[in-house]
């Protein structure tokens, strides 16, 4: 999760690393607190809605297998909390996302709202640069130091 300093945005951002893709989803403060304080392991004295509704489908007997984010319409990303039967209950985004946080099942993502709503996850000036340091690392030997030549340019 981001904070956008404007207007103090919360956003999620649900990461694609194969197709180097993020999708960023705009929830509310509720939401937002309902996903760190999971992520943070935080356990509530008592249950709060998202925790309630886990225990509920567990009291069911049955399990959250994934989520998925369906469809984006008008701006508003709709999801899917996907049962361990097979059942399907449509559900906000940001509540999807907390409850799949909790149990620790995957989110998924419709391939028409990552070619929608998709963002290249293009590595910044400072990730570039480190990345580079990193390269620079996996080549040089203490001889370099010695010889004062770039590494991979020595004689030997």
């Amino acid at each position: 999760m981001r904070q956008h300093l404007v207007g103090d945005e919360i956003v999620v951002l649900l990461l694609d690393p194969a197709a180097e893709l993020f999708i960023p989803i705009l929830i509310g403060p509720a939401e937002a607190s309902a996903i760190a304080t999971a992520q943070a392991g935080v356990v509530p004295r008592r249950p709060m809605t998202h925790d309630l509704l886990c225990d509920v489908i567990a009291a069911v007997g049955e399990s959250l297998s994934q989520v998925e984010i369906t469809s984006l319409e008008h701006g508003v990303f709709h999801a899917a909390l996907v049962l361990g039967g097979g059942a399907r209950v449509d559900s906000r985004a940001s509540d999807a996302v907390a409850l799949a946080v909790r149990v620790g099942c995957p989110v998924l993502c419709s391939a028409e709202v990552v070619a929608v709503a998709g963002v290249e996850a293009s590595p910044g000036p400072a990730e570039q640069e480190l990345e580079r340091f990193r390269e620079f690392l996996d080549q040089v030997t203490p001889e370099d130091f010695e010889s004062g030549e770039e590494p991979g340019t020595s004689s030997r």
